[in-house]
């Protein structure tokens, strides 16, 4: 009698409760992954590492479901260029970065630099939410950042790409022509691009088989319907884990993926 009353018990529960909270999609060298539900929320973190390790190293160190590349870094000296925090406090500080700091050519341009979009996890009241910001842009009252991490350019919603760009300094005009760009922004390349859609958060991979451009990957997040988007570091930086899948943008034969940074990883 117990098993019967256990198996319409069974029956009544919504389908719902069972639905997969990580869902992916793969289309001609471009994935699209969906974060679904809140209780994910409270599984994303934010890590860095003090040596440059692979998106692989990090995800099997910490025993993640899902890891994507985060924030911009020195591939010199190895320190971020990019803030990340986790669990509230600052754990990659570009400010810290000496050779950034003190560089006479960057130096006209590091408000921009230092106050570039990230991706926030914030905690209002009981609520878990995801926001796409500025880095100075301030949380809503009663609300607190747990964890973000900072890349740019910020995709959506923006009226003027081309002036958000120069804005985060991604590109620096002279007379209407470029002169100097960051993140192969006006290149085709590998990419990696979060976006805000009715609550859920959406990751997008190109790969060199689908590589596009910065303008490119806006009109797609477009397309797809998405609030917000920005990007994070790209490039041969690029790199997905998720169950089998194991994408990585270096073009070396035998090569495990470049050595990064800042991680966003799902518990």
């Amino acid at each position: 009698m117990k098993k019967l009353i256990l198996f319409f018990l069974f029956m009544l529960i919504p389908a719902a409760a069972f639905a997969e909270d990580i869902t992916v999609s793969y289309t001609d060298g471009f994935y699209h992954i969906v974060l679904n539900g809140n209780k994910i929320k409270k599984k994303i973190e934010f890590v860095q590492s003090d040596e440059l390790i692979t998106n692989k190293e990090i995800h099997d160190k910490y025993n993640s479901r899902l890891t994507i590349n985060t924030g911009f870094f020195d591939l010199k000296n190895k320190k971020t260029i990019s803030y990340i925090v986790n669990n509230k406090k600052i754990i990659a500080d570009p400010t810290k970065n000496c050779d950034l700091m003190n560089n006479k050519e960057l130096a006209p341009y590091m408000d921009k630099i230092l106050n570039r979009s990230e991706l926030r996890i914030v905690k209002c009241g009981l609520k878990y939410k995801y926001q796409i910001a500025r880095h100075s842009d301030p949380v809503c009252k009663h609300c607190k950042i747990i964890a973000s991490a900072q890349g740019g350019p910020q995709l959506l919603p923006v009226c003027d790409l081309d002036k958000n760009l120069q804005e985060e300094f991604f590109i620096v005009r002279k007379n209407g022509k470029v002169i100097r760009q960051s993140a192969s922004v006006l290149f085709r390349t590998a990419r990696t691009i979060v976006g805000i859609k009715n609550d859920e958060l959406h990751i997008l991979i190109f790969t060199t088989d689908n590589a596009k451009t910065i303008s490119e990957a806006a009109f797609i997040c477009r397309n797809f319907g998405f609030e917000k988007a920005m990007a994070f570091d790209g490039g041969s930086s690029t790199s997905l884990d998720y169950k089998d899948i194991h994408v990585i943008s270096t073009q070396f034969q035998g090569d495990t993926g470049r050595r990064l940074k800042s991680f966003m990883s799902v518990k």
